[in-house]
């Protein structure tokens, strides 16, 4: 079955959502602060790798709320959910989707078992965070007037 943002709804994975234009430009200013942050090499690479993913999530939470969806926070896995969206709701390649999907799994494996972030990831990191937020907000320009 191909992935399609209904049948996530189906499977209680989605749900649906009416955002404003201030929730969206709220989340994109939380998204832009949190670029800032990663940027700042005083602090530990960890802490930069959070700050960029943050970002990545409220831009993939920002497209799918300018599709009408939402993720079922209380379903496991809504992180993997909003980043494997990004295709449908934004038109992200999918190569981009692996190299996002891959610094998921490395902040969860630094998050939850501590494995340490090497400097190569947190680069990567706040390269990807950058060129989602950019692309988030054009395609709001294009496509979400109403919102952007």
């Amino acid at each position: 079955m191909k992935m399609s943002l209904e049948n996530l709804l189906k499977i209680n994975k989605l749900q649906t959502y009416h955002p404003s234009r201030e929730s969206v430009q709220r989340l994109l200013q939380a998204a832009a602060r949190n670029i800032e942050d990663a940027r700042f090499a005083e602090i530990s690479g960890e802490t930069r790798l959070d700050a960029a993913y943050k970002c990545i999530m409220q831009c993939a939470m920002v497209a799918l709320w300018a599709n009408g969806y939402r993720t079922s926070t209380s379903q496991p896995g809504h992180h993997q959910t909003a980043i494997q969206t990004l295709p449908i709701t934004i038109g992200v390649d999918q190569s981009t989707v692996i190299v996002l999907d891959a610094l998921r799994k490395q902040r969860n494996i630094n998050d939850y078992e501590g494995d340490p972030i090497s400097e190569q990831a947190v680069v990567e990191c706040i390269k990807q965070a950058e060129q989602l937020y950019k692309v988030v907000t054009a395609w709001l320009a294009i496509n979400r007037p109403d919102l952007h």
